[in-house]
């Protein structure tokens, strides 16, 4: 075996100590132990079975249940055994609120402790098996109100944000902590640097942390989380999920036998979201990370599913868009799956990725990562390409108008048959997606349909596409939904379908070192599969009573036309030559809100107004060159 720490100096030889009449061995024995790295990259020297456990906790500086008493956060940490001897290390840190709960990863791992010492047996995820024998200490930490911590959950405001920001600061020696006994205990093994990951909620903890500009964070790597709260259970003025849902939620990660103390926390929230207007208040301003990017210094590799309809894309785009304004050092994954980790989806490169991005990071070992393409993107199943950034360099927003007819070349035209300058259609609070995708040349009372001629050539779309039109209704509200469609037979991610995009199997492979209680082996998966004859590219909502404002509703007047303009999702698409564009238009969309449209207006939208603009890579010139 290897031994765990180098031996020597690096400038002079044992030959020459010998001639200086030095003993070598009295040197070796006073150097402490230190990482070994091959290939540019650490090397699984450390032990796992010896490594040192701890379960600490950390007074907090707020009192989210208003009990009088500060909230205390609780952590698990494991570090190698050499860190007694010298070894310094940085950190992993996965701040979650479901370790006791709903726990983590596609194989569903609580914390355990099964001979009941007050430390862990089981850790889940990998993280621990891989990076602790590499010279890392991992951290586990219980978000307030959760696990071992004490408080309430306040889903995303500030308690929650700052959570993990209490064990950075005692990292560097900004706070103290203690063990079960009481004791004091200092970090005094830690080399200052620490990086953040987390999948969700997890995610959205690391981005949080960050934003605060808290010293000591070096990196963190979201996956799929939540960066403008208001964006995850709202869109556009339109409520998404069940009213209630922040409190809900905040009841789902509270440990059971907590569930009623913190009621009070929950109450206040429901009350303050504001469910009955949909509207952007300050209670979603406090759970706004986007906003508070320019504080972030921490370097982001940052991962998302394009077809997640869970986080959706959104959440990633606004992120990023902000990581290139400020600056910020980033790179970017984005997979063709649903809610799916990029462990259960690229396995082994995403742990190769990952290893070389935090021995980057938070070792200091220059392995080149930051001078590769920024961009890796998942164009079909197992497919991926490199580009220099997203979107796609070369985009640019093109102007795609919906036309009244079905002669002439160009644009997306009204079908089946010629139509004057304005058409209608009707809300339809209950009418389903695949109603409102599928036969898109059947005229139907609920939905306008435009279609592209078969595409002369690939079309490739790379960002945030808009919708604008402009129409009346008959009533002072409704709601408008828009759906991208790429219309043509291929066999495409099954993203839709159980499992998001993948298939989970029986086998199992192992990543880093483990014992009987946690081995460090997970179920492998395979990607989900489907051949269809069209693919929901993209999709977006808004509240028409939005059309000025997210924070402020404003009624329509009935009969008078107005503009709207709204997001869709963001995409990273390429339709096929002889497929054809879809853009479908809808009052209420049921399988993207859940608050459905109660005024079922009848509305009316010119043509000569309207239109569609697509981040086309190469512009108008591609877009013609398709047959836009």
């Amino acid at each position: 075996m290897r031994r765990p720490w180098r031996r020597g100096l690096a400038v002079l030889s044992v030959t020459a100590l010998a001639v200086l009449g030095v003993s070598p061995q009295a040197v070796a024995a006073d150097e402490p132990p230190t990482i070994v790295v091959t290939d540019g990259v650490t090397q699984p020297v450390f032990g796992y079975g010896d490594a040192i456990r701890e379960r600490l906790f950390v007074e907090s500086t707020f009192d989210s249940d208003k009990d009088g008493l500060r909230d205390i956060i609780a952590f698990d940490v494991m570090r190698p055994k050499a860190t007694q001897d010298g070894l310094k290390v940085p950190v992993v840190m996965d701040a979650s609120p479901y370790y006791t709960t709903l726990c983590r990863g596609n194989d569903s791992e609580c914390k355990v402790d099964v001979d009941g010492d007050g430390l862990l047996d089981k850790w889940p995820l990998w993280y621990d098996n891989y990076f602790v024998p590499r010279g890392y200490a991992v951290i586990l930490l219980d978000m307030v109100g959760t696990g071992f911590s004490t408080g309430c959950p306040t889903t995303n405001a500030k308690e929650d944000n700052i959570s993990a920001k209490q064990a950075i600061n005692w990292l560097n020696g900004r706070a103290t902590a203690r063990n079960a006994a009481g004791e004091i205990v200092k970090a005094d093994w830690h080399n200052g640097k620490t990086g953040m990951i987390g999948k969700s909620y997890d995610g959205s903890l690391a981005m949080a942390t960050a934003v605060t500009g808290v010293k000591g964070l070096t990196t963190i790597v979201p996956i799929g989380g939540p960066t403008e709260y208001y964006d995850y259970v709202r869109s556009n003025g339109v409520v998404t999920r069940g009213n209630s849902y922040v409190s809900y939620l905040a009841n789902v990660v509270t440990n059971p036998e907590r569930r009623a103390h913190c009621a009070p926390v929950r109450d206040a929230i429901g009350a303050a979201d504001g469910d009955e207007h949909g509207d952007y208040t300050s209670f979603w301003n406090e759970r706004s990370y986007v906003k508070k990017v320019p504080n972030q210094t921490a370097s982001v590799l940052l991962y998302h599913g394009i077809n997640d309809d869970n986080v959706r894309a959104d959440h990633m785009s606004k992120y990023w868009y902000a990581l290139a304004e400020n600056d910020v050092p980033r790179k970017l994954w984005i997979s063709q799956e649903g809610h799916v980790d990029p462990f259960d989806s690229r396995r082994e490169v995403w742990v190769n990725t990952l290893h070389r991005w935090f021995d980057f990071w938070l070792q200091g070992i220059s392995n080149g990562i930051m001078d590769e393409p920024r961009l890796d993107i998942e164009r079909a199943a197992d497919v991926w390409e490199t580009h220099a950034d997203w979107p796609i360099p070369g985009m640019a927003q093109t102007e795609v108008f919906l036309q009244p007819g079905t002669t002439g070349a160009g644009g997306l035209k009204l079908v089946p048959t010629a139509k004057p300058v304005t058409s209608g259609f009707q809300d339809h609070r209950t009418q389903s997606q695949t109603t409102m995708i599928n036969n898109p040349d059947v005229v139907q009372p609920n939905r306008l349909a435009f279609l592209s001629e078969p595409l002369t050539a690939p079309l490739h779309i790379s960002g945030t596409p808009t919708m604008q039109i402009r129409a009346s209704a008959d009533q002072t509200d409704t709601n408008f939904g828009v759906i991208l469609v790429d219309y043509g037979r291929d066999e495409r991610v099954a993203h839709r379908a159980s499992g998001e995009g993948i298939i989970t199997l029986d086998t199992k492979d192992c990543w880093g070192l483990g014992n009987e209680h946690d081995p460090g082996c997970y179920r492998q998966t395979v990607k989900r599969v489907a051949t269809a004859d069209s693919e929901l590219v993209t999709k977006g909502i808004m509240d028409a009573q939005n059309r000025i404002s997210l924070r402020q509703s404003v009624p329509l007047v009935p009969g008078e036309s107005y503009n709207f303009t709204w997001p869709l999702l963001p995409e990273d698409y390429v339709f096929k030559a002889g497929h054809r564009i879809g853009v479908i238009l809808v009052a209420s969309y049921p399988q993207y809100s859940s608050q459905a449209d109660t005024t079922l207006a009848n509305i009316t939208v010119n043509l000569k107004s309207s239109k569609i603009v697509l981040p086309v890579v190469g512009g108008t010139a591609a877009a013609h060159a398709a047959g836009l």
